[in-house]
């Protein structure tokens, strides 16, 4: 089978080559138009990929799941997303999958009625203005879904430093004269995985992209998602035209509310963009898994259909076996974050940009998604220990605080209370925070007198110590001996922007 045609030989139009620059399609040689407005050309991205992609959990968890999946199966198309490098894994995560989601901004297959309906115009192109990471654990227990601004400024592997919303039109320009729209699509999804991938540190597993006419289906189908609004929204670019509070919205209202940006009232409108998508998927997750829909069957039949025709996936997504994964995900297990950013800024050519969270910072917090607690080591407890006399104590100084002179100073004052000190020395790092008190198994009743002169420090087994002999370690919370360590501040904890849970139901502006 071809890259261009879906099972059944069906064909399905593939966009054109996209500008990065302009950020919209463009053909070679064709210019843009800076006049049309480009509020009206905004995706639905995220809202209708997760929508498109979650409606598959039906099969895990219909009696007739086997039917459902060849009925996917016939209907996806598929496409050679994964590169065959760059996009390796360098923090752990387990046995985790993580999954790009993209949403596109086609809409070829539209009716005229259809398209009046959307608010926009005919347009058979391809923008990746919203992109999102589905992280899922092993287990399947848990879900993590992390937004990412277009305007994130991020490097772009062979192209610098740009807009996110580039990756794809570069790698889709990489492709060679002649090549198909197909190939041109592929490597197009390949450059932005292995931007994404060099970002987060992450290896990206699999790949899915949902056109603007699939969510409008979707909403549609499903019968209307409720969202709750704190104050009435209107807002001409976008054509929502909703009132406050709790309401049930479907077809265009429901791609209006994922599409506003105007007149919210934020100082960023891609974040506010973002936040609304995040609600709207929400709450399709929570209509997906109510009753309504698991005891439907025809709804269930067309919630699939509608889903496969228009999903794109990578070419090994079994989508069967992720739905069976996740089947036991419940709303308040998915998570939706944004990723860690330092604010917005301008950038060379003086465009409107996001900077995110310097590199550590993003592998850290990609790392943390639900990554499988490690087993805390079992501590030595000085406090049950026998005690015995300082003189039986032989004490090894290691100055690891950085400050000059720090081990003698204190081999003195562990003289002066009884200690025998053997030797001083540099630790192997002058980065040490927390003083340690390292010890042989069997020699805990040593280390628990020296640690009763130096309160608060930790006390372990130490890989390297010799029998009879405890290692002092001092950290840059060493007081002195006899005086209590300086408690260490608590540990920042790693959170992408406006955390919240698909159990939410909060009101939002």
């Amino acid at each position: 089978m071809s890259d261009t045609q879906q099972p059944g030989g069906a064909s399905r139009p593939l966009p054109p080559r996209l500008d990065p620059r302009a950020g919209r399609p463009a053909h070679r040689g064709q210019v843009s138009d800076p006049a049309r407005p480009r509020g009206r050309n905004r995706l639905a991205g995220i809202a209708r990929v997760v929508a498109g992609l979650l409606s598959l959990v039906l099969l895990g968890t219909s009696g007739w799941g086997w039917y459902l999946g060849r009925v996917a199966d016939a209907s996806v198309n598929r496409t050679n997303a994964i590169p065959a490098s760059g996009n390796e894994q360098t923090v752990q995560t387990g046995e985790a999958m993580n999954l790009l989601l993209v949403g596109n901004d086609s809409r070829a297959g539209a009716t005229e009625e259809e398209l009046a309906l959307l608010n926009t115009e005919a347009n058979a192109g391809l923008n990746t203005d919203t992109m999102i990471l589905v992280h899922v654990p092993a287990d399947g227990s848990a879900a993590s879904f992390v937004s990412f601004p277009r305007d994130s400024y991020v490097e772009i592997p062979g192209h610098g430093w740009d807009k996110l919303n580039a990756a794809y039109a570069y790698g889709s320009m990489e492709a060679p004269d002649g090549a198909s729209d197909a190939a041109v699509q592929a490597a197009g999804a390949q450059l932005l995985i292995q931007t994404i991938s060099s970002m987060t540190g992450l290896r990206i597993d699999h790949y899915a992209e949902v056109d603007l006419l699939g969510f409008f289906q979707l909403s549609t189908v499903v019968g209307g998602v409720e969202v709750n609004l704190c104050e009435p929204a209107k807002d001409r670019y976008s054509g929502i035209d909703l009132p406050a509070g709790v309401q049930t919205i479907s077809g265009e209202q429901a791609l209006a509310f994922v599409r506003q940006r105007h007149n919210i009232g934020n100082t960023s409108s891609d974040f506010d963009r973002i936040k609304r998508q995040q609600v709207f998927i929400a709450g399709m997750i929570r209509k997906m898994l109510s009753d309504n829909v698991l005891l439907d069957l025809g709804k269930q039949r067309e919630l699939v259909q509608a889903a496969a025709d228009a999903l794109t996936v990578d070419q090994n997504l079994d989508l069967l076996r992720l739905a069976q994964q996740m089947q036991s995900i419940t709303p308040d297990s998915i998570e939706f974050q944004t990723v860690p950013y330092v604010g917005t800024d301008r950038d060379e050519q003086d465009r409107s940009i996001i900077r995110l969270e310097d590199e550590n910072t993003l592998h850290a917090f990609f790392a943390e998604l639900n990554a499988e607690p490690e087993p805390a080591a079992e501590a030595a407890s000085p406090e049950a220990a026998e005690v015995v006399s300082p003189a039986d104590v032989d004490v090894e100084v290691y100055n690891g605080s950085g400050i000059s002179g720090l081990a003698g100073s204190a081999g003195d004052e562990l003289t002066a209370a009884g200690f025998p000190v053997t030797g001083t020395a540099n630790a192997d790092s002058m980065d040490y925070e927390v003083t340690e008190i390292r010890h042989a198994t069997g020699d805990e009743a040593l280390a628990a007198t020296l640690a009763a002169q130096i309160p608060g420090a930790v006390t372990k087994v130490g890989d390297d110590a010799v029998s009879g002999t405890v290692q002092l370690v001092l950290g840059s919370d060493f007081n002195g001996v006899g005086q209590a360590v300086t408690a260490a501040p608590a540990a920042p904890v790693t959170e992408g922007v406006d955390a919240r849970t698909a159990a939410d139901t909060g009101c939002i502006n």
